[in-house]
């Protein structure tokens, strides 16, 4: 599909399904996907699960985090972003890691990128994430980019995996961070808010993954500049514009 090989589906595809959610990144893929991102956490008995936030209110109207409930506890929760306007929204659970990895073995060719969540590498430290979250990813290893924003998780993996890194950054300017550039890695996510308006997107050794874009015009402009991959939340609607904007990027 035109202009699948440089847009993410960011968090599945929010703009018809709740984050995060199987129904979410199986609905992604159906529209054509080759890129989808998610988040993970650990619950309290270090269970890997699929969920951004900090706490559950927006997405599930719970008091508390994602640590603060034992697996069996957050399947009693259902998923439903009350920020958002989606019909149709069915009875969600928050998703276990080993889920989404049973639904990407049915497509080798999608590649993913799992963000580890500072809040869950604050609460149990890096190396216990990390130990929790790598034996899960092992049948699709070969389609796993592991991200966070924490340097420090991804040096302690640089160290101790061979999994394409991703560094995930709010300022453009903080690419050049010498700990970033001496960490060397594969892909680098930046907010589009902070990055220049004209001129070429310069990112050294990376490719530059730039979140979040709701506009398809935009979209094309980026990855003409120099940008390798565009994420966002309506992943279908987005390949759909971009196709009528112009040819193919290389």
């Amino acid at each position: 599909m035109l202009f699948a090989d440089h847009l993410v589906a960011h968090r599945g595809y929010p703009a018809r399904l709740p984050e995060n959610t199987l129904p979410s990144v199986e609905a992604a893929l159906q529209a054509g996907a080759r890129y989808v991102e998610v988040d993970v956490q650990l619950s309290k008995d270090a269970e890997p699960v699929l969920f951004h936030d900090r706490d559950l209110q927006r997405l599930c109207g719970q008091d508390g985090a994602v640590h603060d409930y034992n697996w069996h506890e957050l399947q009693m929760f259902r998923v439903h972003d009350r920020s958002r306007a989606i019909e149709n929204v069915l009875d969600i659970a928050i998703p276990h890691l080993h889920e989404l990895v049973t639904l990407l073995r049915q497509h080798p060719d999608v590649t993913v990128f799992i963000e580890l969540k500072r809040i869950s590498l604050e609460q149990f430290g890096i190396q216990a994430v990390v130990e929790q979250v790598l034996p899960l990813l092992q049948p699709i290893k070969s389609q796993a980019v592991l991200i966070s924003y924490s340097l420090d998780a991804m040096q302690y993996l640089r160290q101790t995996s061979d999994y394409p890194l991703g560094v995930v950054i709010d300022d453009w300017a903080q690419r050049e961070q010498t700990a970033i550039l001496a960490l060397q890695p594969q892909y680098l996510f930046c907010k589009l808010a902070s990055v220049p308006v004209a001129g070429d997107l310069v990112c050294k050794g990376s490719k530059l993954v730039l979140f979040e874009c709701t506009d398809p015009q935009q979209a094309y402009s980026l990855l003409q500049r120099g940008a390798s991959l565009v994420e966002t939340f309506a992943i279908g609607e987005m390949l759909a514009a971009m196709a009528t904007i112009g040819a193919p990027l290389e």
